[in-house]
């Protein structure tokens, strides 16, 4: 196909065209893509900052089991841990060593629930089988702080990755509150709470360590895949327009 622009006549084969229109899209739609990208992370900036300026909550039987809610909220809490269930959560990858979670549940006697305390990381000894010892533990009554979050996450959940193992501690790969409810034989929390590194009865916790892509380096990259679109035109049009005198 031959379309005249002023002195220029541009000849548009059609496979290279669509190859074009092919790429263009993908180019397009990966600039976008980082765009939302970088809203969401600005958007959690923000939601981190304002929540740890709120009042540290108290839970209670009226809390809201809505996550998107209480995320990065200070929690005051006081119970007793039940150092004989505890649950270590597989596959955590911190400081590119594997290890668990270890998670324990806080029973708070006047709510008759009990709610998921994240103790912080612990490495994956030499021989797997061998599991960590997390017994050393306050099992009177205690207070401690710390800030309401989800539960971590996996990237593909297999089938049976939210069964814990039997025998305590058990292992799981992804928390199911409702599967180990019916595990421990009393009412969990739809969250954790991640334990302040100042509390006793801790592990490796550097909770705000966790350096996810800034808002920036997205829009970076966006605008990286808009020039490369860009780029990609101007070559097309360079290689099929010529003037009309050649």
């Amino acid at each position: 196909m031959k379309i005249n622009l002023g002195c220029y006549t541009c000849y548009l084969a059609v496979f290279p065209a669509l190859a074009l229109t092919g790429l263009l899209t993908l180019l397009i739609s990966l600039g976008f893509w980082q765009l939302d990208r970088a809203e969401g992370k600005r958007q959690l900036q923000e939601l981190n900052d304002v929540r740890a300026e709120d009042q540290v909550l108290s839970l209670s039987i009226s809390t809201s089991e809505n996550i998107d809610g209480l995320r990065y909220r200070k929690v005051e809490l006081n119970g007793s841990y039940d150092d004989t269930h505890q649950f270590l959560i597989d596959n955590q990858i911190v400081n590119g060593r594997p290890g668990y979670y270890v998670v324990t549940p806080l029973q708070l006697p006047r709510l008759n629930k009990a709610v998921l305390v994240n103790r912080g990381w612990v490495p994956l000894n030499k021989n797997r089988s061998i599991l960590p010892d997390v017994s050393f533990l306050n099992t009177g009554n205690i207070t401690l702080t710390g800030r309401i979050n989800k539960f971590p996450s996996v990237g593909i959940k297999l089938k049976g990755a939210d069964i814990p193992t039997s025998g305590w501690p058990a292992v799981v790969q992804v928390i199911d509150e409702q599967i180990l409810s019916e595990r421990l034989g009393y009412s969990l929390f739809g969250f954790q709470v991640e334990l302040d590194a100042n509390m006793d009865n801790g592990y490796y916790r550097k909770w705000h360590e966790v350096k996810l892509l800034s808002p920036e380096k997205h829009t970076a990259y966006a605008v990286q895949w808009f020039a490369l679109a860009v780029t990609l035109c101007g070559l097309f049009l360079w290689y099929s327009c010529k003037k009309c005198n050649e």
